[in-house]
């Protein structure tokens, strides 16, 4: 019976390998599926999955065997030609040198002012107001900033579930929050005292801290824990 190629197409989404990183993060991706999503195709009978299980079995699921494969032992298999075999070459060799790499040192912040030098471009300078976290670790270290919400010239509608989510996901043990006032006045209205109030108390529940709430406008910020309003 002939052997008919399945292609990427026709799989359900979560079995595409591009589709899955995008959806599920590039750690879900098993070797093969990470190396087909860099030789693209497979060939006439074989998808890129397919083909790409095959080279590593051949190396025994081990990347060390594969970076010591030469351009004309990739070449031996079916379906990668020059292209695609240097290609893999390159990328394993990116990979080499980012182990030989020291890591980058994320950024601490230790005041107000390095909170707002950090966001302050993000923020300053827009016609409608954003409302962003910036997620800490135990060591005040920046884990990841995200933009919770945007809004109209003088409001956004900020969720608190999904704030707590993103600080839970990420094991933040610290949050500063961030919104900007177009207008440039950056005196906290009620619905600012309020909604940090709120804030507050959730994440005190969940054992974590707000640490700040910073208001940026053109040059400048408020900051509640400056203020001693938190």
């Amino acid at each position: 019976m002939k052997h008919e190629k399945l292609s990427i197409k026709s799989w359900a989404e979560d079995d595409k390998p591009r589709e899955k990183l995008a959806l599920k993060g590039s750690k879900t991706l098993s070797l093969a599926e990470l190396l087909a999503i860099l030789i693209g195709s497979g060939n006439k009978t074989e998808s890129a999955v397919e083909l790409s299980k095959k080279i590593m079995k051949r190396c025994n699921d081990n990347l060390n065997t594969l970076s010591m494969m030469s351009l004309k032992d990739l070449m031996q298999f079916n379906g990668i030609g020059h292209a695609k075999a240097i290609t893999i070459i390159a990328a394993l060799e990116l990979a080499k040198r980012k182990a030989k790499e020291n890591p980058i040192e994320k950024p601490v912040i230790k005041s107000s002012i390095d909170a707002y030098n950090h966001m302050r471009y993000d923020l300053e300078n827009l016609d409608h107001e954003q409302f962003w976290i910036l997620l800490l670790n135990k060591g005040n270290k920046i884990i990841e900033s995200i933009n919770i919400s945007k809004g109209g010239v003088s409001a956004t509608v900020v969720d608190p579930k999904l704030i707590f989510s993103f600080a839970l996901e990420q094991k933040a043990s610290g949050i500063i929050l961030f919104h900007n006032h177009p207008s440039g006045n950056i005196s906290p209205s009620e619905s600012d005292i309020i909604l940090t109030e709120k804030l507050r108390k959730g994440a005190k529940l969940l054992e974590i801290n707000i640490i700040d709430h910073i208001i940026i406008g053109q040059n400048t910020y408020f900051s509640f824990a400056d203020e001693q309003k938190l």
